[in-house]
C-alpha cells in the first residue's frame, strides 16, 4: 500500500468496501461460532445437522462475498496509510492482509472439498445443490477434514494478528487509522 499525501486519495474506505468488511467480519465469526458449537453437540441429532447446513451456508456466502470485496478492493484505490508508518510495520500489513485474503478463500472451499469426499452435498440455503467437487473418497474426506480446521484455526491466528494491528493503532499510536474502516466515522 503506497502512502500518499494528495488530496485525491480518499482518506476512508467506500462505503462498499466497509460494508463488505463488516458483513464478512460478522459472518466469520458466527461462522467459528456455529462450528464450535456443533462439534460439540453429541451425535447426529437435527439440531446438529442445521448447525452444519448453517455452517456451509455461511461458509459459501463468506467465499462469494471475499471474491466480490477482492474485485472491489482491485478496483477501487485504497486510503493512504499514515504518513511515516515504518516500513517493517507496512510489510506485516501487507503480509497480514494476503493472509486473510487467503485463508478466507481457502477455509470455505477445503470445508467444500471435504464435503465433496464425504459424499454429501452441499445445498446452500437449503436451495441451490452445489456441484460435488471431487468423488466420494473416505480418506481424502480425513485429509480434507483436517486441512479445513487447521486452516481455520489459522484464519483465528490471522484474525487475532490483525486485531492486535488496529489496537496498536488505536492505543499506542491513536493515528486515527481504525477511522477509515468505521461506518460511523466523520472525516
Amino acid at each position: 500500500m503506497t502512502r500518499f499525501r494528495a488530496s485525491s486519495v480518499p482518506s476512508r474506505y467506500t462505503g462498499t468496501a466497509i460494508s463488505l468488511h463488516w458483513i464478512i467480519a460478522i459472518l466469520i465469526a458466527g461462522a467459528f461460532w456455529i462450528g464450535f458449537v456443533m462439534t460439540d453437540i453429541p451425535g447426529f441429532t437435527p439440531t446438529k445437522l442445521r448447525y452444519f447446513s448453517w455452517h456451509k451456508w455461511i461458509g459459501v456466502t463468506v467465499f462469494a462475498l471475499v471474491l466480490v470485496r477482492l474485485l472491489w478492493r482491485l478496483t477501487h484505490r485504497a486510503p493512504p496509510l499514515p504518513y511515516g508508518m515504518p516500513k517493517w510495520q507496512i510489510g506485516a500489513s501487507h503480509a497480514v492482509h494476503f493472509a486473510l485474503y487467503l485463508l478466507m478463500f481457502a477455509v470455505p472451499m477445503s470445508g467444500y472439498a471435504y464435503n465433496s469426499a464425504a459424499g454429501i452435498p452441499v445445498m446452500y440455503l437449503g436451495l441451490v445443490r452445489l456441484p460435488m467437487l471431487i468423488d466420494k473418497d473416505p480418506a481424502l474426506r480425513d485429509v480434507l477434514k483436517q486441512v479445513h480446521h487447521t486452516l481455520a484455526w489459522a484464519l483465528l491466528v490471522v484474525i487475532g494478528l490483525h486485531l492486535l494491528g488496529v489496537l496498536k493503532h488505536l492505543i499506542i499510536d491513536r493515528d486515527g487509522l481504525l477511522s477509515r474502516m468505521l461506518p460511523s466515522s466523520r472525516r
